[in-house]
């Protein structure tokens, strides 16, 4: 039986990262040259480097943190073609060539992760399952139904399904079959052992502060050594390169939360996921450890949401009404970036650079995204030519639609800015272990969080990036920037970009 008023205190923790060991790859201490320099240990930097070392490249992987603890460690991981109801609108806003070639490209990402998993026999709990988007709401009916013919022009094994495995009255889905899911850090880790023993070379702890986009390439870390490379691939979730693209300026960031839970009854087949709001995200996970129901959905864009403590609160009424739940071992959340024509950029990081490559605004889809942009790079920069490049290309023209998205995108994050200077906080430290709040000290705003010990931590909550005010999240105990999404822990330490600068910590 669980206890709701006890829900949450503990930690968040991911149920791919806790289920696995911890990584101890070396930070880079010298100077270094290789042919391709991979900014991002995550799942485009671990397949991006698996493909280039294929063919011949010499790979170096360079990664601030952990490899695969970021978004790769904090997913649903559905390997699927089905991003929810695009293929429809995605027809209309475009055309049905783009639809095909989008479908096309995430279904060879589906096969192509089967193939590899089978190929190098990896054991990260891989089943073949098929994928639902499915409707309790009669108003959603035609839309599902526009879904799966849309679908099927672009080629995918679609069908409309009245009926599923799950305790719900759906109304209808739209089923795409034979997809999969898998444990994504257990796929990760034996992908990037296998490159490291292939000549690959792999640095954590190895932050990459600038890129001079010249032949070769100049890279420059935080620890002051430097790296040439004839060709970059920055793969870091959220480009670093401020600078270059402007790439925060085009995108939107999206928060969404997990709960790993155990059930008394039996664990349903197929991946699911519901076409109306606030969406609901339905998986198992089944290993020889243990066996659980993922619970997902609640978005909202970063900083803008209620107490993030709501989110995982409504997720358990969600599945508490369907299952009996016997307990919540695990919960954690992500950030997933938006592009305005739901399609990621994946290739040249502008019309005019030649050596350098960026893949980021997967949505919340990506596992299969990711392998196509590892796809599209690694064809790019071994053939100079992919047959997905224009479809993906970060510097493609976009519709009307969708530019008049990116400037109501961008006048919010100007009230954001502008908002949260003027905004009135208190004079009052926090009293209780696990509180925080923005405080005011000498006129000045100031994020403080007591920890379990009693011990106060004081940072600065203008973020780094461009000086808007950040947010406390007490569900995850860090700071949040409600413009661009850089996040940062209590003790001021980077967790999301696009900020490149730790926050100034006042006091410990």
């Amino acid at each position: 039986m669980v206890d709701k008023d006890n829900l949450f205190h503990e930690e968040a923790n991911s149920y791919w990262i806790s289920s696995t060991e911890e990584t101890h790859h070396k930070p880079l201490e010298e100077d270094l040259e290789v042919d391709v320099a991979i900014v991002g240990g995550g799942m485009v930097g671990i397949v991006t480097a698996y493909l280039l070392q294929k063919s011949g490249f010499k790979v170096a992987i360079f990664e601030k943190n952990r490899i695969a603890t970021g978004a790769s460690g904090h997913t649903t991981a559905k390997i699927t073609s089905q991003h929810g109801l695009i293929y429809h609108n995605m027809i209309i806003n475009n055309d049905l060539e783009i639809a095909t070639q989008y479908a096309n490209s995430n279904q060879w990402a589906v096969s192509f992760i089967e193939d590899t998993i089978k190929e190098l026999k990896i054991d990260c709990d891989y089943s073949k399952e098929n994928a639902y988007i499915y409707t309790c709401d009669s108003k959603y009916l035609p839309k599902i139904k526009d879904e799966v013919e849309a679908a099927k022009r672009a080629g995918i094994d679609a069908s409309f399904e009245e009926e599923s495995l799950l305790p719900l009255p759906i109304l209808g889905a739209v089923k795409f079959s034979n997809q999969g899911q898998f444990h994504p850090r257990k796929y990760l880790l034996f992908l990037a052992e296998h490159v490291q023993k292939e000549g690959a070379l792999i640095f954590e702890g190895t932050q990459i502060d600038d890129i001079d986009r010249g032949s070769p390439c100049t890279l420059n870390t935080k620890g002051g050594n430097i790296i040439r490379a004839n060709k970059v691939v920055v793969a870091c979730h959220y480009p670093f390169t401020n600078n270059i693209g402007f790439y925060f300026t085009r995108m939107v960031p999206q928060r969404s939360y997990v709960l790993g839970v155990k059930i008394k009854e039996e664990l349903p087949t197929g991946m699911y996921i519901s076409a109306e709001s606030p969406t609901r995200s339905i998986r198992n996970q089944i290993s020889k450890e243990e066996a659980l129901l993922l619970i997902g959905g609640d978005s909202h864009q970063t900083a803008h949401g209620e107490q993030e403590k709501a989110h995982y609160v409504n997720l358990y009424d969600f599945v508490k009404d369907l299952y009996t739940v016997e307990g919540i071992p695990y919960r954690w959340s992500t950030q997933d970036l938006m592009t305005p024509d739901d399609i990621p950029y994946i290739g040249k990081i502008t019309s005019y650079t030649d050596h350098v490559y960026i893949a980021t605004g997967f949505k919340k889809w990506g596992m299969t995204t990711s392998h196509v942009a590892a796809k599209v790079i690694s064809d790019l920069i071994a053939n100079n030519e992919s047959q997905w490049e224009n479809l993906y290309k970060p510097y493609r023209n976009l519709s009307s639609k969708s530019i008049l998205k990116l400037v109501v995108d961008n006048i919010q994050v100007a009230k954001d800015l502008i908002k949260g200077k003027l905004e009135d906080v208190t004079k009052e430290l926090p009293t209780e272990p696990g509180k925080g709040h923005t405080v005011e000290i000498d006129g000045e705003k100031i994020g403080a969080y007591m920890d379990k010990d009693g011990k106060i931590y004081l940072v600065d909550t203008t973020c780094t990036h461009l000086g808007c005010e950040l947010k406390w999240n007490s569900a995850e105990k860090t700071w949040d920037c409600p413009c661009h999404g850089s996040r940062f822990d209590y003790k001021g330490n980077i967790l999301d970009g696009p900020a490149l600068d730790k926050l100034e910590c006042k006091l410990e």
